[in-house]
């Protein structure tokens, strides 16, 4: 678009000769003329009040004057000229190449080999010329003094039309093609041809790259040739001469000056007539252009009040680049103005349906979100303290009204046709459905790119918080404080987390309008400040209850969610045709929604496993244990509110973690278990069918319980069993208290079942010996064994202590595994025979008609319990533990009318057992004399070795001569000591060792 860029203004006229050549010095004029003078002109400072220039270096924007004439400056006419600031110098082109000291013009150099040139080109840098006469292209150095030195000569296949230096190569229009010459070697290599009728055109860029001309078209190349993909500059036709002003390329038309911006496409920004210019050079701070008999001065145009131009015409992007060309001591200003031209040109973009375009203005701009959202009606935002006035961020813009919401194109009649379109018209509602789907997609990628950074803003106010709560800061205390958990109806007194929530609560209405569900659910399961209740309300209405859940979580409102997650299961349960919600809202849901407050808020957690225990105890139990939620606490809830459901709990908890559960709760799971099995006791009572031998189900497991675990409390379980049933479970309750003759003579004469008291002998003897290994632990056997000798006297005596217990329900009792003796006042002592040291109930204390050393009462026993022996089972026993029972007190126990023969099985492998032990320790008895022989022989022969004192044996610990002292050899039959070192060194040995002693 067409825009101001460059002033004209006519510096001099009515020159005397034809203009051919024209440079700048400082604020000067250098006008080489057809007759070979050369013309200096200057400012006219002609007037009074002229103020001083701010730039006595630069070209002014004023009428030149003649200050001087130089004649005969040059013998033919200048065909060119160029000032060389850096090193002070005049290069003038005309018959041949010469150099003239400014600002004097003395003549210091001519190069006669220049002599027929038509095109050069200067390296200011490296100091190089290049030039080119007929088929030669030469090239000179700068020697730094006032002279030139030849570094290369090289031949070409024609005249050279056009030459530059690109890099260490050069470019040569030579006739009708272009040519990269390698400055080192010459070697050439074609380019492209430069066109039919225009001749070639070579323009050095400040970049290093070049722009070719072929025909009216300014082609793009590198350093070496190769062809660049930014486009091409289009002229109206064919230039004589272009030069560089960043960011413009100006190009001289016989009849006028074309000036395209270097940005792509290469605009036509500005066309200025001028006939007859034939020469254009580009000054330090102006275009100079020299037509026959007059220069103007193309002056630019302020940056600012160019970009005020294309801001005006709707031209944004070239306002935007130019931008970028303002000083950087401009950088508030430059700022403030892009951020203007990026709000109107997104506005435009935005009018245009250009909404994607539009958003990555508005984001450059770095205008408020809320100042975008004010674009979408239909997209509620949050009430908050700090949101900006639109009009202070309207203020950017040269005019405000533009930047307003009514300047956006929406007038009141077309936000109603977009918030209700009409149903008559389909074509209609599809373009109002196409159109808010772009314009909210557009939204999410802007709310996208600016989330990051408003969401690490409000995150580390947050953690600032956090801190100065830690500290204890008196100020906070005042303060409204917001983490971003737990945010639905709690005021926000933060400004980035109320931009924060005002961000993601509109991204996430506009990912919900776009049917962009998956995107929503992520958005809300990461750090978001999503509003609560506008988010609650839009998932209510459009049933996205897995999106729901998720809002509830990520905000900590865990009973709200947990609420709604019951209720969809339950709806899932009575309507079986929601195939999708029996399979995403299932009783396991529940369960994985309490795995994570196990830890935060475990009576939470009771309250809702309630809703899931009976349907997925197996995970219930597993969540309680995982969440490492204290078992009392569990059992206590559900003995308050699921009664049902407590010995379940307790069974699945002990087959999980045995180790985990303690005593207590062990104990009130027998007791449960005790209580379901007396009610099934009664009822059989009652009806008079009750076995002794009948196991219902609860009775195994209480049974099994009794039996492995032992926390519980067997006094009290012993008082609650009745006196004339349950013995199985009443024996395995003494075996607890250590009542083991008890415990032995219900199986024996209630249960009758040998096996039994053998089993129980078994488990006696086993734990004993892990316990106290290495001691005997057999006389569970002889006190089963007396019991089947004596078994009258057993039945009486179970009868009486079994009365004793029921009557006195708080005599003490020994504990669950403890060993200590029972002892009945009033009686002999009748307990049965344990081990003295093992099982604390000593051999004498079992039978209660007599003492081990009264042979006379042993045998009336005999005589009196003779008839009523239970000798089967007595031999069953000696045979299948001889290995087990002492056999002398056996046999000392046995009547005496016992016939060996039927004590073979007992006798015979005990006998071969004890014969084989003697063997063996006889033999171990010979090997260890054995040995005792051979070390005292080694001993012998030790001592026998002689040691050879001379008078050069020296002391190893004094270092002196032995000598005729006293002296000890150490083992090794080799070291020599004095006696006395050798006692004073083992008695500081005592006093180290001692010391490090009491150091421990």
């Amino acid at each position: 678009m067409v825009h101001s860029a460059y002033d004209s203004f006519e510096l001099l006229n009515n020159c005397p000769a034809r203009i051919d050549a024209v440079e700048s010095y400082c604020s000067k004029l250098l006008v080489g003329c057809s007759d070979g003078s050369l013309r200096i002109y200057c400012p006219d400072s002609s007037g009074a009040d002229r103020s001083p220039p701010p730039d006595p270096h630069a070209l002014r924007k004023e009428f030149y004057s003649l200050e001087r004439t130089v004649a005969g400056f040059s013998k033919k006419a200048l065909l060119s000229m160029k000032v060389l600031e850096s090193r002070e110098l005049l290069l003038s082109l005309s018959e041949s190449i010469a150099f003239h000291r400014l600002p004097n013009l003395e003549t210091i150099a001519v190069i006669t080999k220049a002599k027929g040139a038509n095109v050069y080109s200067w390296d200011d840098r490296r100091g190089f010329l290049c030039f080119a006469r007929q088929k030669r292209v030469c090239i000179f150095r700068h020697d730094g003094g006032h002279g030139f030195v030849e570094v290369k000569d090289f031949g070409v296949p024609d005249t050279v039309k056009s030459i530059s230096w690109c890099g260490e190569n050069m470019c040569l229009g030579i006739r009708k093609e272009y040519m990269i010459l390698n400055a080192t070697n010459g070697v050439l290599s074609e380019v492209f041809s430069s066109g039919k009728i225009a001749p070639p055109l070579v323009v050095a860029l400040p970049s290093g790259e070049l722009i070719l001309g072929k025909e009216n078209i300014g082609v793009f190349v590198d350093q070496n040739g190769k062809l660049l993909q930014s486009g091409r500059i289009c002229w109206s036709e064919a230039p004589t001469a272009v030069v560089i002003q960043k960011p413009y390329a100006i190009a001289l038309f016989p009849r006028r000056v074309e000036i395209r911006s270097l940005r792509v496409p290469y605009p036509l920004i500005q066309t200025i007539a001028l006939h007859n210019a034939h020469h254009v050079i580009n000054s330090n701070n102006a275009i100079v252009v020299a037509s026959n008999n007059s220069v103007y001065g193309l002056f630019p145009v302020p940056i600012g009040a160019q970009i005020v131009q294309l801001t005006a015409s709707g031209d944004f992007e070239e306002a935007l680049a130019l931008c970028k060309m303002l000083p950087p001591e401009d950088a508030n200003l430059r700022a403030a103005k892009e951020g203007s031209i990026h709000i109107r040109y997104a506005h435009c973009l935005f009018d245009n349906g250009c909404y994607e375009e539009a958003m990555e203005h508005f984001l450059a701009s770095q205008v408020d979100i809320t100042y975008v959202l004010s674009l979408y009606p239909s997209v509620v935002l949050p009430k908050t303290n700090t949101i900006p006035e639109l009009e202070k961020l309207v203020d950017l813009s040269p005019d405000a009204s533009q930047l307003s919401r009514d300047s956006s194109g929406w007038p009141d009649d077309l936000e109603t046709s977009l918030t209700q379109p009409s149903e008559s018209d389909d074509n209609a509602a599809l373009e109002f459905k196409k159109m808010s789907h772009n314009t909210l997609m557009a939204l999410i990628k802007y709310l996208q790119k600016k989330r990051s950074g408003i969401i690490e803003k409000a995150a580390a106010e947050g953690t600032e918080e956090v801190v100065l709560d830690a500290v204890g800061d008196n100020f906070t205390s005042t303060r409204s404080k917001k983490s971003n958990k737990g945010r639905g109806n709690i005021s926000i007194n933060s400004a980035a987390r109320e931009m924060a929530a005002i961000l993601d609560t509109a991204l996430f209405q506009a990912l919900l309008l776009t049917g962009q569900l998956a995107a929503a659910l992520e958005l809300l399961k990461g750090l978001n400040y999503c509003d609560v209740k506008i988010c609650e309300e839009l998932l209510q209405k459009g049933n996205h209850y897995a999106a729901l859940l998720e809002l509830y979580k990520s905000n900590s409102m865990h009973r709200e969610a947990l609420k709604l997650l019951h209720q969809l299961v339950e709806e899932s349960k009575t309507n079986q045709s929601q195939a999708a919600l029996i399979h995403k809202f299932s009783p396991e849901a529940i369960i994985e929604y309490l795995k994570p407050l196990c830890g935060t808020d475990p009576m939470l957690v009771l309250e809702f496993s309630m809703l899931v225990l009976e349907s997925c105890p197996t995970q219930t139990i597993e969540l309680f244990l995982s969440g490492n939620i204290p078992a009392d606490m569990v059992n206590s809830y559900l003995k308050q509110y699921a009664p049902h459901m407590q010995g379940r709990y307790l069974e699945l908890m002990l087959a999980m973690n045995e180790n985990g559960i303690s005593g207590n709760l062990q104990n009130e799971m027998v007791q449960i278990y005790l209580s379901e099995v007396l009610e099934w006791y009664s009822e059989l009572s009652a009806q008079q069918i009750w076995d002794e031998k009948a196991y219902s189900p609860t009775r195994k497991k209480l049974l099994s319980a009794l039996e492995s675990i032992s926390g519980y409390n067997p006094e009290a379980l012993l008082r609650r069993l009745p006196p004339d049933a349950l013995f199985e479970e009443r024996a395995i309750l003494l075996g607890k208290m250590n009542q083991h003759e008890l415990a032995l003579s219900l199986y024996v004469h209630k249960l009758q079942v040998p096996e039994l008291a053998l089993a129980y002998c078994d488990r006696v003897y086993e734990s004993a010996v892990h316990q106290l290994p290495g001691k005997s632990s057999g006389n569970i056997y002889l006190t089963l064994l007396q019991i089947y000798l004596n078994p009258q006297k057993t039945t009486k005596y179970f009868e009486m202590r079994i009365a004793s217990l029921a009557l006195s329900p708080n005599a003490s009792v020994p504990k669950v595994g403890s060993a200590v003796s029972v002892k009945s006042k009033g009686r002999k002592k009748i307990a049965s025979i344990e081990g003295a040291e093992d099982l604390r109930v000593s051999l004498s204390s079992t039978d209660s008609s007599r003492s081990d050393g009264d042979g006379d009462d042993v045998e009336e026993s005999s005589e009196e319990v003779g008839s009523t022996i239970m000798f089967n089972q007595v031999l069953d026993l000696l045979s299948r533990r001889w290995d087990r029972i002492n056999g002398a007190q056996a046999l000392k126990l046995l009547p005496r009318e016992t016939k060996l023969q039927n004590l073979l099985p007992f006798l015979e492998p005990l006998l071969r057992k004890s014969s084989e032990a003697y063997r063996n320790f006889s033999v171990i008895k010979s090997l260890r004399q054995s040995e005792n022989l051979q070390v005292k022989d080694e001993l012998y022969s030790q001592r026998k070795e002689v040691v050879k004192i001379t008078s050069d044996s020296m002391c190893s610990l004094c270092n002196k001569k032995i000598g005729t002292s006293v002296f000890a050899i150490y083992p090794n039959g080799k070291t020599l000591v004095h006696f006395v070192c050798f006692r004073d060194s083992q008695n500081m040995k005592a006093v180290t060792r001692g010391s490090l002693t009491r150091k421990r």
